[in-house]
């Protein structure tokens, strides 16, 4: 579920009872809207990520280190020189809505005590970070909002802080049953969305959890219920949701996380609800996968344009190409047509427009007619079709030539194209980046955010149904290097004629179901995974090679023998 204000309620609870009286060690920015803060506390160190992501706004504890910057980002500097060394006093949610502040205490420039406090609202595309002292005055904030972009209420350095509008509605942590009936009473429809547009900070998650509990049913109408009934339970349960603490997380019928609760939801019943020791913990679980997706999603987008300009721009290069074979076709026509007029040319006179000749290279002599240029001699005809002949000769072979060449440059863009969404970490994409950059599709990078050096990226590790461990490159560097480190007996496997992983078995003498399994794996991460039987080529390792001047990842081989595979992914890793 997302940062609403009953999840926002919990998690400020059980942050504030781990880090108040704590002191902040260390801050870092590892992305533009994202803030991990190291605070050490009775003897144990906590990192406390905040983030102001549009798709994933949250805060909790985490054990991910992250890679950083190079050069650290201003807010990150800002923050370091305000509140490094500072004291957590206290993190609290305002009203039950989806804000918190947390309050540091720490000396100014003059060695006296000061306030400062980080505010962090969660609200889908307009959260914010927002860093504030002496009674609300901002200092300064992850996103800066001025008055182009939002009317309502500016965000920057030297301003009064301003809460964001509460619309009149009720505080969830404070509710009073009857100033909830009397917000209910004045609407009609699903009770649910009654409750998120009276009371603040509800998801409709949530409300729909509320109405089951209070009304038995979440999709209950307030038509057909007591309203002073609902409103009471409704208060009610509020008052006793701090109490309900749980930390789960929900799980698909895959087993992956597919949804965090504060406590177990009546509303999720059809999902496996795993109990987790915090509910940080249970964040983290749910958002690990997730969320680095995302930013690999948002990082990748640019690589992504690039490539498929430069698919674009091949696929009209090669349609040109085709058209100039297509055309030199009738270089034999032009050659016969010269042939015939050089042999005749007592018979043509000037000023013809054509003249029909028997054609001595066809087996029943029949009459070809030849067109001619008034302007020109009999022999000059003859010698302009010579050179028709000898031009469409050599744009038929330059064509060819040219045409090999954009198919091999398209293969290898559409191979980046696979590699770019198989990216599952930073390492992988970065690698993709400087072979694309190395290759002269893209220009190096000199942004001061450029990230520190990461370390190698590393194939996909999985195990067969038997134990066997099969390896998945999952971009070029990474095939080049899994190919020609295995072992020359280890079978390698690759989707046939289209761009794909190189996949190896690891161990020699695998059965006939690995090798099966292992041509899945090489089905499913290759171009061809959405078709149900793929073609895969299965050799030797020793009979794969690496042509001199070779782009990274192509290769050739010899000796293989191709099995048809239903793309599919080995669930088990080692």
């Amino acid at each position: 579920m997302p940062m609403d204000g009953v999840m926002l309620g919990f998690m400020t609870r059980e942050l504030n009872e781990k880090l108040a009286g704590g002191r902040v060690d260390k801050v870092t920015q590892p992305e533009r809207d994202e803030l991990i803060l190291t605070i050490r506390n009775k003897g144990e160190n906590h990192m406390l990520l905040v983030s102001a992501s549009a798709n994933s706004a949250r805060m909790h504890l985490t054990r991910e280190k992250k890679n950083n910057p190079l050069e650290p980002p201003t807010f990150c500097m800002l923050m370091r020189k305000h509140v490094l060394g500072a004291k957590v006093n206290e993190i609290r949610q305002i009203d039950g809505d989806r804000i918190a502040e947390i309050d540091f205490e720490a000396l100014d420039e003059m060695g006296d005590y000061v306030i400062r406090t980080l505010v962090c609202e969660f609200m889908g595309k307009y959260s914010n970070l927002i860093l504030t002292q002496n009674g609300g005055k901002i200092i300064d904030s992850v996103l800066r909002v001025t008055d182009e972009i939002s009317r309502v209420r500016e965000v920057l350095p030297g301003l009064t802080y301003q809460r964001p509008p509460q619309q009149g509605k009720l505080n969830f942590a404070a509710l009073e049953a009857d100033a909830l009936e009397a917000r209910l009473r004045g609407a009609d429809g699903p009770a649910f969305k009654a409750l998120q547009g009276a009371v603040t900070g509800l998801s409709p998650q949530t409300a729909r959890e509320i109405m089951l509990r209070a009304a038995g049913d979440s999709e209950a109408r307030l038509e057909e219920v007591d309203v002073r009934a609902l409103a009471e339970k409704v208060c009610a349960l509020a008052a006793a949701f701090p109490g309900l603490a749980r930390p789960t997380l929900a799980l698909d019928a895959d087993g992956r996380a597919a949804d965090v609760t504060p406590f177990a939801y009546l509303t999720r019943a059809g999902f496996e609800q795993r109990p987790m020791p915090s509910l940080s913990e249970a964040q983290e679980a749910y958002f690990r996968t997730r969320d680095r997706a995302e930013r690999i999603r948002q990082k990748a987008s640019a690589l992504n344009r690039v490539l498929k300009n430069n698919v674009e721009r091949c696929e009209k290069k090669l349609g040109l190409q085709l058209s100039a074979l297509q055309d030199s076709e009738r270089m034999e026509e032009y050659r016969v047509k010269g042939e015939l007029l050089s042999a005749s040319l007592y018979q043509v006179e000037r000023g013809m427009k054509e003249i029909e000749l028997p054609n001595y290279y066809a087996e029943d002599l029949a009459p070809l007619r030849i067109e001619l240029d008034v302007k020109l001699s009999p022999a000059a005809n003859a010698q302009r079709y010579f050179k028709l002949y000898q031009k469409a000769r050599s744009a038929r072979r330059l064509a060819a030539d040219q045409k090999a060449k954009t198919e091999e440059e398209l293969n290898y863009l559409e191979g980046q194209l696979e590699n770019l969404a198989k990216c599952g970490e930073e390492a992988e994409l970065f690698e993709i980046r400087q072979e694309l950059e190395k290759e002269g599709y893209v220009k190096p990078s000199h942004n001061r955010r450029e990230m520190k050096s990461l370390p190698p990226s590393r194939p996909l590790k999985l195990n067969a149904s038997d134990g066997t461990v099969i390896l998945v490159g999952k971009n070029n560097m990474q095939n080049d290097k899994l190919t020609f480190s295995a072992q020359p007996n280890e079978v390698w496997l690759h989707a046939k004629d289209m761009p794909g992983s190189h996949v190896i078995i690891v161990g020699e003498n695998p059965t006939e179901k690995t090798i099966g399994e292992a041509a899945s794996l090489a089905a499913y991460y290759s171009k061809g995974r959405e078709g149900s039987r793929v073609p895969v080529d299965y050799t030797l390792r020793r009979y794969v090679k690496k042509p001199s001047g070779a782009k990274p990842g192509f290769v050739i081989y010899t000796h293989q023998k191709t099995l048809y595979a239903a793309p599919r992914e080995v669930i088990a890793r080692d």
